[in-house]
């Protein structure tokens, strides 16, 4: 699907309509401005009584946010660095088995790059900083850094290409990559290149969801054009830097979602929900809905455009038919004051 495609069907103010065709049971109907005061908020992962642990790139720090909106400081994030556009502390996931263990997972900067580690959260406090993987190139835009433990078990990570094109066509990197690794930090058995590299020829992916059936799709950032959405599977070759959208040279995977202007995407967030996946767009400003049957999309329509400025971070509540946004209008491209920043609630109906 070609952008000049999508571009007519971005819609301004509170929603549009779903288009002809797509038979998805839900679309935004509501939203609510659920949580205020926060200063760039990036990852988000849910604990088992379904309250979120949201990281702060800039602060390093990781709050709980419960289903009444109440917010509560846990910790920080030790051995990060300052922020400088896009570094800091990134993705979080919380362990599967958290009720038994304890842990949850960070991916943040560190002196010497990008890191991915663990801390014990006992419900009030963290502690036990552990460092699982390093040696993931950093630079100031490129870093990727969403986190999230898939259906399988297994640990997914999204890199950046640290503006090294060289990168992400060499399976020997970390870098421009999907990596997929055990909880304890060895690489995941079954990895198509018996190293942590799930999928290659990425730029700066940003985005991960499975649908309902368990599919990968990730969300990734075009060079100054082509933001995709992609379908994920094992070895495969997403191109970058030899294509950017969709693509004829051999051996290269093309989206399933390609924008051919920035202006309209920018994808970070991603989620799946009841049909579709929400696409949080920064540059963009507005959420995205794709619908999806199977491994088809269907046409992606815009909601809320220009209305809550630059979105970082879509998930699926657990248990209700709603998403939350976390926004990113204090970062240092969004340039509002600290304290700026919100998160929402997309209700689904």
């Amino acid at each position: 699907m070609v952008a000049s495609m999508l571009v007519g069907f971005a819609a301004p103010g509170n929603g549009a309509a779903a288009p002809p065709g797509d038979h998805t049971r839900t679309q935004p109907v509501h939203v609510r401005n659920f949580s205020a005061g926060w200063t760039t908020p990036w990852g988000l992962s849910w604990l088992p009584d379904r309250t979120a642990l949201i990281s702060e790139r800039n602060s390093f720090r990781i709050y709980r946010l419960d289903q009444a909106g109440v917010k509560k400081l846990v910790g920080t994030v030790p051995q990060t660095v300052p922020n400088v556009v896009n570094e800091g502390v990134m993705g979080i996931a919380v362990s599967p088995t958290w009720a038994r263990d304890r842990y949850i997972y960070v991916m943040h900067t560190a002196s010497e790059g990008n890191r991915i580690a663990r801390m014990t959260y006992n419900g009030s406090t963290l502690s036990g900083y552990t460092i699982l993987l390093r040696g993931i190139k950093k630079d100031p835009h490129h870093n990727g850094g969403r986190l999230k433990f898939g259906p399988d078990g297994f640990l997914y990570a999204a890199t950046g290409d640290a503006n090294q094109t060289a990168l992400p066509q060499n399976i020997h990197s970390p870098n421009g990559k999907i990596l997929r690794m055990t909880a304890s930090g060895a690489w995941a058995p079954g990895n198509p290149f018996s190293n942590y590299v799930y999928s290659y020829g990425h730029r700066n992916a940003q985005g991960l969801t499975w649908d309902a059936q368990g599919r990968l799709w990730a969300a990734e950032y075009g060079p100054n054009r082509n933001d995709e959405v992609n379908l994920i599977e094992p070895g495969k070759n997403y191109g970058w830097p030899r294509c950017a959208g969709p693509c004829t040279i051999s051996g290269m995977t093309n989206p399933k979602v390609n924008w051919a202007s920035t202006a309209d995407a920018s994808p970070s967030g991603l989620a799946y929900a009841d049909g579709a996946l929400y696409v949080g767009a920064l540059r963009g400003q507005r959420l995205w809905r794709v619908p999806v049957t199977g491994t088809t999309v269907g046409t992606p329509v815009a909601y809320y455009t220009n209305r809550y400025g630059r979105l970082r971070t879509v998930e699926k509540v657990p248990g209700r038919n709603a998403v939350w946004v976390l926004t990113s209008n204090a970062d240092k491209v969004g340039r509002k004051p600290a304290g700026s920043d919100r998160v929402f609630e997309v209700q689904l109906g």
